[in-house]
């Protein structure tokens, strides 16, 4: 169950670190996960590296800053040995305040690169970043070739070892195919996927780390229409997911009560199941959930045991789930 990442083998199951940043703003909505225990959030990520986990996805931007601090100082105390194995993602292109912890915009200019760059260096301790990713900022090919060229120069000046876009435009993930990028980020999970984003990795041999892989929790079975994450958390109120919407949980519901059975057949778990089921849509996939306990990682970790679904229950996942609005 390993999977390659441009020159480097690493673990088929990551770990999302969104939440682990703590609370911050951005364009006015809350944009954290609720409060954080530091230490426990470094536990989890020792908890994650115990059982085989060597990726951990963060962003410069989650917590505004925090989230990779957090990362850094998890790294710093482990053996040399270990940490060497461990690959860490993190993203650029939104702009924020460490201090204020707002952020608001976004800017892929080269000299925002660079300064984002340096920012994650100094946050994660390091002396070159192992992947980094647009997180946004340019959505057309074009203005991905100008970002790439950015990114080849730190590159060739030790800052990076690698790149890649969390941007899941198909054009986008092309342009950057057409450089020595080695992965895209897009979002993935039960209830559907681009096609097009696979077969643009595909024909240019990228990784692809799948975000959302639980839909942001909904599909741990944790939440019901009587128990839903916090008003001050990103999930309430965000434009990109509508999975604890109002209007729109009760379909969610209706949808995963459809294809719980074939999750946890095999005793899996209904988080797990979730995970093997990406697995099964694709090998080129690595799912990264995000975890804030040990509690939490230890069950995502123990997917791995399992293995993809079998072939057959991808299959029937998929039919029973054509009414999705995430189906393309």
């Amino acid at each position: 169950m390993n999977r390659k990442l441009g020159g480097r083998s690493t673990s088929a199951l990551g770990v999302g670190c969104w939440a682990i940043g703590g609370p911050w703003v951005a364009s006015g909505r809350p944009a954290g996960w609720g409060e954080v225990d530091d230490e426990v959030s470094i536990r989890m990520i020792h908890t994650a590296i115990d059982a085989g986990i060597r990726l951990l996805d963060t962003a410069d931007v989650y917590g505004a800053g925090h989230s990779e601090v957090v990362v850094g100082e998890a790294l710093r105390r482990l053996p040399a040995s270990v940490r060497d194995e461990v690959i860490v993602a993190t993203k650029f292109g939104n702009v924020f305040d460490e201090t204020t912890r707002v952020a608001e915009g976004q800017d892929v200019s080269p000299a925002a690169i660079r300064a984002a760059t340096e920012g994650s260096l100094r946050r994660l301790g390091v002396e070159a970043l192992d992947l980094t990713q647009m997180h946004g900022g340019a959505d057309t090919a074009a203005e991905a070739e100008v970002v790439v060229a950015t990114l080849e120069e730190l590159v060739a000046e030790g800052k990076l070892k690698a790149f890649g876009t969390s941007v899941d435009k198909p054009e986008v993930i092309a342009a950057y195919g057409k450089s020595s990028a080695i992965s895209a980020q897009s979002q993935l999970n039960v209830f559907g996927h681009d096609p097009e984003v696979l077969a643009t990795a595909h024909e240019y041999d990228l990784a692809v780390l799948a975000r959302t892989p639980l839909a942001m929790g909904l599909l741990t079975g944790k939440y019901d229409l009587s128990n839903r994450p916090a008003e001050t958390d990103v999930r309430r109120d965000t434009p990109w997911w509508t999975y604890f919407d109002d209007d729109a949980m009760a379909d969610w519901l209706r949808r995963l009560e459809s294809v719980r059975e074939i999750l946890t057949t095999d005793g899996r778990t209904l988080t797990q199941g979730a995970l093997c089921y990406l697995w099964a849509l694709d090998p080129i996939i690595i799912p990264l959930p995000g975890a804030r306990t040990p509690e939490q990682v230890t069950e995502h970790a123990a997917a791995i045991s399992f293995g993809p679904l079998p072939e057959s229950a991808r299959q029937e996942i998929d039919e029973l789930l054509a009414d999705s609005p995430e189906r393309r």
